[in-house]
């Protein structure tokens, strides 16, 4: 009898608590598919006469007389009053030469640029504009055109919001990258990848300028940014954010998402994560799964984060219950293969994996000799290659070190300080002659972003998807940039 009195004293407090203010409760948490809407655009706000005439004709309403009695009752609002309406007051918001009214969801549409002939196509964005003030969140999805994970995110969060109970905005674009997506590619039909030219130059390459429009049109208004995004080229990742960690804003953001894995990567520049957070915007990536297909486990993941992050920045009202948090990975090592053939992986995604323990396999089709990879240490599997055919170098592997950014840092500084130590008693070694070092000067440095392709340089033949290139395929290898630079 005491178990069923404490179970109903229970019912009534959770019940009191979630009347006590608007909540908005995801049930499917991600899981599930939201209730297809009828129109983007939602309808317009409610002028209250109905709801006046539902309360005098329901049973029990007030009389005519108590209604005056109530109206002498409450006096007319006082100065501080008047200010504190005008504060929560909330202005429409604007974007793309479009307004959109506090409680509304409406779809808009980007151009790159009209002066491009035949690639001047719309593209939509999904804007949720609260009743309540709050920041504005941008969600982007599809900024390379074969990553499809985060176009299904973005579509969910959209539609499962309620605008009428949001604080702040939601501008999702569930395809940046829309000429690409119409390919199944991943490039511009240019053959360049967007992801390299943020925020762009109006004077520069297609590719520049349509980074360039993109960033000032879009996420220049927002206030944070997610940009969703899978493995490349056959790789698979485990759900995880890759930010800048040394940025305390962006540290701060990546606190919001739940049980996700985090890893530290600072984003190379032309990224548009890398692009946002310069310019004031804190902006991480959310890597989830394979390119070329919808995968639910992964999309449910990355929709239950983004909506506990919305929770985290005080723009709805949830009751949710999320996992433990995930370690955070201030380093991170790509094994690769030392030999062509077919790899096999012997892991999975988010395995702990020791020293020396057997990650994969490669065998030579024609020899049938084997060769092993293995782990150089432990750690946890954050991404690896689909099984496939791979050449010698090929990145099969990213294991997650747990180490913290205090060793990090150490483990960096000790190689320049044995450097200082060691005694200087010539200019060079008697192994390298002034004529190597003046080859040596000679040959171009080699750049972070090398394989990256100039902002105006001429596109190269052929459309790249697939590691293995014939000798006529682009000299930038995304290859090399994808597993150093995956965003």
């Amino acid at each position: 009898m005491r178990q069923l009195v404490s179970i109903r004293h229970f019912a009534l407090l959770l019940a009191g608590f979630l009347s006590a203010a608007p909540v908005s409760v995801w049930a499917d948490e991600g899981e599930t598919d939201p209730e297809p809407a009828t129109s983007v655009a939602a309808a317009k706000p409610s002028t209250g006469e109905s709801d006046t005439q539902a309360q005098s004709s329901a049973p029990g309403s007030a009389s005519e007389g108590q209604r005056e009695s109530a109206s002498d009752a409450s006096a007319a609002p006082t100065d501080a009053d008047s200010e504190a309406v005008e504060d929560q007051t909330v202005a429409p918001f604007s974007m793309l030469g479009s307004s959109v009214a506090p409680g509304e969801t409406r779809r808009l549409s980007w151009v790159a640029s009209e002066s491009f002939a035949g690639i001047s196509v719309p593209t939509p964005v999904l804007v949720a504009h609260g009743t309540q003030p709050g920041p504005v969140l941008c969600l982007t999805a599809a900024v390379h055109g074969d990553e499809l994970n985060g176009i299904e995110m973005v579509r969910r969060v959209l539609y499962g919001l309620d605008a009428e109970n949001l604080a702040g905005t939601v501008v999702g674009v569930p395809i940046v990258n829309l000429f690409g997506f119409r390919r199944a590619s991943r490039y511009l039909p240019d053959r360049r990848d967007l992801n390299r030219y943020f925020p762009g130059d109006p004077h520069g390459s297609s590719a520049s300028r349509i980074a360039h429009a993109f960033f000032t049109q879009v996420v220049e208004h927002c206030d944070y940014l997610v940009d969703l995004h899978t493995g490349s080229f056959h790789r698979t990742n485990l759900p995880q954010l890759r930010a800048d960690l040394d940025n305390p804003d962006v540290l701060e953001l990546t606190q919001g998402f739940g049980a996700t894995a985090v890893l530290h990567n600072d984003g190379q520049v032309g990224t548009l994560r890398r692009a946002a957070s310069d310019a004031g915007v804190p902006a991480v990536t959310l890597e989830a799964g394979e390119p070329t297909r919808f995968q639910p486990e992964e999309v449910a993941h990355g929709v239950k984060g983004i909506r506990t992050l919305l929770n985290k920045l005080g723009m709805v009202k949830r009751v949710s219950f999320w996992g433990e948090p995930q370690p955070i990975y201030y380093e991170s090592d790509w094994i690769r293969a030392d030999t062509g053939g077919i790899l096999f992986g012997r892991v999975s995604l988010g395995e702990d994996v020791e020293k020396g323990q057997l990650l994969g396999t490669v065998t030579d089709p024609i020899t049938n000799k084997r060769s092993e990879i293995r782990a150089p240490e432990a750690g946890r599997v954050l991404g690896m290659a689909l099984n496939q055919v791979v050449i010698p170098g090929f990145a099969s592997f990213r294991l997650g070190i747990a180490k913290s950014s205090k060793e990090v840092a150490q483990e960096a500084q000790q190689p320049s300080q044995a450097a200082d130590e060691q005694p200087q008693t010539s200019q060079q070694t008697p192994e390298t002659s002034s004529a190597d070092e003046s080859a040596r000067a000679a040959q171009p440095e080699k750049a972070s972003d090398a394989t990256t392709p100039a902002a105006d340089a001429p596109a190269a033949a052929g459309d790249v998807e697939s590691p293995l290139q014939s000798p006529a395929a682009p000299p930038a290898a995304p290859d090399a940039v994808e597993e150093e630079r995956p965003d």
